[in-house]
């Protein structure tokens, strides 16, 4: 039977494409599930802020009756401006092995794509750097996180036989946590700290958090601008990221560093604790 493309087009077939990445997945060891509901909102255009600046479509792949795959076609335009580029994007993107079924999704987006006008298709991006982003091509053997891309390792093997070439490398580390602060780095970090007026905030809660968050956001707009693809992000953007991860953190593992004359964040470090079991077990219901 042959694949059938359709576009997504009501909040039913919304939440197949969504599903479909975790029924793709059951049962992979090393597969971590989002959340369906924030991935929902994630893809409502009337819900989040980033469709200020970016076109969006969606498509479903069916094969004999069945969900096949999912892909998204995206146009951030503040970028395209930001890189003076017209490039379109690709993401939210899960299909089975099957030749039919690939060609049939990236066809739709790659003609969805020069129909507005784009030279250039790339991905596995988000609507912005806060999305998840990347394709895994090696480590399969390894658990995913909350925060990046799993997917099999049929994913690359696909895109390179589509022509797809890789542009960037983006790498994970698995940092092992050491029993204490080697003296010589506490050293250097009293000097800087000496040097530049610096100091380290650490927080309680979220009310104590809360007056730096906006200055955090903009500490992340000035230096992921030299990022892949980067387009900074918007006031609505920034309140709806604000709104969305503050009560999800651990305020002992939030760490500042402020420039003391006048208060301004110069780094931050944010810190979660490993999640990826739970929400193997949630399996995208966050009260199962």
């Amino acid at each position: 039977m042959s694949v059938v493309i359709k576009e997504v087009t009501s909040k039913k077939e919304l939440k197949k494409f969504v599903k479909f990445n975790i029924e793709l997945y059951k049962g992979n060891p090393y597969h971590v599930p989002g959340l369906i509901e924030e991935e929902m909102v994630t893809l409502d255009k009337k819900k989040n802020p980033a469709f200020e600046v970016c076109d969006a479509i969606y498509f479903l792949a069916y094969k004999d009756g069945k969900v096949a795959g999912r892909i998204a076609g995206m146009i951030n335009r503040r970028s395209n401006e930001t890189w003076n580029q017209k490039h379109a994007r690709f993401g939210f993107v899960d299909f089975i092995d099957d030749v039919e079924v690939v060609d049939a999704l990236f066809g739709a987006v790659e003609k969805w794509a020069k129909e507005q006008g784009m030279d250039a298709l790339h991905g596995p991006m988000g609507f912005t750097d806060m999305d998840h982003e990347g394709m895994l091509i090696e480590g399969f053997d390894q658990i995913g996180t909350m925060a990046t891309i799993y997917n099999y390792p049929y994913y690359p093997k696909q895109m390179e036989r589509m022509g797809y070439e890789k542009d960037q490398d983006w790498h994970e580390f698995k940092i092992y946590i050491p029993d204490g602060v080697p003296e010589k780095h506490l050293r250097i970090g009293e000097i800087v700290k000496k040097k530049y007026g610096l100091k380290v905030m650490k927080f309680k809660n979220a009310k104590s958090i809360m007056p730096y968050a906006q200055k955090v956001f903009q500490t992340l707009n000035e230096s992921y601008a030299p990022l892949y693809g980067f387009a900074r992000l918007t006031q609505k953007q920034i309140d709806y990221y604000i709104n969305m991860y503050i009560p999800m953190l651990r305020y002992d593992l939030v760490t500042l560093i402020v420039r003391e004359e006048d208060d301004v964040v110069v780094g931050f470090g944010i810190s979660l604790p490993n999640l990826s079991h739970a929400l193997q077990k949630a399996k995208g219901h966050l009260f199962p």
